[in-house]
C-alpha cells in the first residue's frame, strides 16, 4: 500500500510538473497578464458591467437586437477585407452579399436578412489571417481595456482598427457614442456565457481564448489541447 502511495505522488509530481511547463510555455508573461487582467476586471465590475446592465434593462429585446445587427454588419466588411487576404474567394463573396443583402434590405444592417438566406455570419480578423499564412500565435497577452489575446492577435487589432468602419465617420460626437455602443453591446453578449465560468477566472477566460483562436484560425480543426481546467 505504502508502495502503491508512491507510484501514485511520483505520478501527480511528473504530470503537475508537465502542466507548469506548458502553462509556461503559452502564458510566460503571467504575472504581468494577471495585472492586466485584474485592472480590466476592476473597470469591467465598477464601470463597464453597470453600463451594460442599466442598457439592458431600459432598452427593449428588439431594439438590442437591431444594436447587434448593425455592427456585426459593419463587422462584415472587416471579415470581407481578411477573406481578400487569405485569398478566401468565396468567404469575401459571402461577406460581399451579406453586406448588400443587410444594408440594402435590413434597413442599413438593423435586419439580418441575409442568414435566413442562407448566408451566414462569419468573423475573420487579422489575426487570423495571420495564423493563416503560418504566424504562430505568439505568448498569450492580456491587453489593457480589450481583455486576452496573444502577441499575433494584438498586432493584428491595429489593421482592424483602420478597417472599422466607425471610425470614419465625420461627426466626431457620434463616432465614439457608436464606439461606446459597439463596447456595451459586445460586453451584452457575453454576459450569459460568464456563467460556464468555473475555478481560477484567468485560467478559465486563458485557456478558453486560445483554444477558440486556434479553432478560428484552423477552420474548426483543433490541434492543441489545453488540460487545465479540462480544456
Amino acid at each position: 500500500m505504502v508502495v502503491f502511495r508512491k507510484v501514485i505522488f511520483c505520478l501527480w509530481v511528473v504530470l503537475l510538473s508537465q502542466s507548469v511547463a506548458a502553462q509556461a510555455e503559452v502564458d510566460p508573461w503571467e504575472g504581468f497578464n494577471r495585472s492586466m487582467f485584474a485592472f480590466n476586471e476592476t473597470l469591467d465590475k465598477y464601470l463597464l458591467l453597470p453600463l451594460t446592465k442599466g442598457y439592458r434593462a431600459v432598452t427593449p429585446d428588439v431594439v438590442e437586437k437591431g444594436v447587434h445587427n448593425f455592427f456585426g454588419n459593419l463587422g462584415d466588411f472587416n471579415s470581407l477585407f481578411n477573406n481578400l487576404f487569405q485569398l478566401k474567394l468565396a468567404g469575401a463573396a459571402q461577406d460581399g452579399a451579406r453586406l448588400a443583402a443587410n444594408t440594402v434590405l435590413g434597413l442599413g444592417g438593423i435586419l439580418d436578412v441575409a442568414t435566413p438566406l442562407g448566408l451566414p455570419k462569419q468573423d475573420e480578423d487579422f489575426g487570423q489571417a495571420l495564423g493563416y499564412w503560418g504566424v504562430k500565435s505568439g505568448p498569450y497577452l492580456v491587453l489593457p481595456f480589450f481583455g486576452p489575446s496573444t502577441l499575433r492577435d494584438g498586432i493584428g487589432r491595429i489593421p482592424d482598427a483602420y478597417i472599422n468602419s466607425v471610425i470614419y465617420f465625420d461627426d466626431e460626437g457620434l463616432r465614439y457614442f457608436l464606439l461606446g455602443l459597439r463596447t456595451i453591446d459586445q460586453r451584452s453578449q457575453i454576459m450569459e456565457a460568464e456563467r460556464l465560468i468555473s475555478g481560477d477566472r484567468y485560467t478559465f477566460i486563458r485557456d478558453a481564448y486560445l483554444q477558440r483562436r486556434e479553432f478560428l484560425v484552423n477552420d474548426g480543426k483543433v490541434e492543441r489541447i489545453y488540460e487545465d481546467d479540462g480544456f
